[in-house]
């Protein structure tokens, strides 16, 4: 897999190669930018119809419990099913697992350049599974980090850090009910300890998104 950073401000975009190969079509792009929100990642599979992904409240009916309401709290292991649509075509219902929020070390921000000196990164882990048995392959799903109480971190990653939180697509297989996948969303702070994974995808959640804590 291939990535490109870049770190912006509200002055300036400066971008940054890191210290892996480039790509020349721009996808798989990791960023970090001064925001309290967080974009999701491109697709680096051709097979997918879409950069991004939003659910919505009309996706398939569940077939593996009880869609979780806008504003539900779960504890990390818990078990959330969820709306999701991804691109224009690609709609049904998942089962959102997170298994682990990690700490990673300053350190690992180094692709980033000089610009992500002082961000602590968090490798919040996760389980996906196919509930609804719509094909959904190829699509991709993030979580967005928040700080304890569920306030915004400030910083915006976007992608990867390969070796320690890779963001994986949907296999092609994923197409069937209970078909599942393991994936890493990262997230990154200069300020308090990132506790919480946030779903705020598609206008249900955006303002009111389903939370995991410890």
């Amino acid at each position: 897999m291939t990535h490109k950073g870049r770190i912006a401000s509200a002055v300036a975009l400066t971008t940054l190669t890191l210290g892996l190969t480039a790509c020349n079509d721009g996808e798989d792009a990791a960023s970090a930018q001064d925001s309290p929100s967080a974009s999701a990642p491109a697709s680096s599979d051709p097979g997918s119809k879409s950069p991004s992904a939003d659910p919505s409240d009309d996706a398939a009916a569940p077939a593996g419990g009880d869609v979780a309401a806008p504003g539900t709290k779960f504890k990390i292991g818990d078990r959330a099913v969820l709306p999701f649509k991804y691109g224009t075509d690609k709609k049904g219902t998942v089962a959102v697992t997170v298994t682990a929020i990690e700490k990673g070390a300053e350190a690992d921000m180094a692709a980033f350049g000089g610009k992500a000196k002082g961000m602590t990164p968090y490798y919040i882990r996760m389980k996906v599974e196919n509930v609804g048995g719509t094909d959904l392959s190829y699509a991709s799903l993030r979580l967005r980090g928040k700080l304890e109480g569920g306030g915004p971190t400030g910083v915006i990653l976007v992608g990867d850090l390969p070796g320690k939180c890779d963001s994986e697509t949907a296999p092609r297989d994923f197409t069937t009910k209970g078909a599942s996948y393991e994936t890493c969303s990262l997230s990154a702070t200069k300020t308090d300890p990132i506790a919480v994974a946030s779903f705020e995808e598609g206008d249900a959640y955006r303002d009111s998104p389903v939370l995991w804590t410890s």
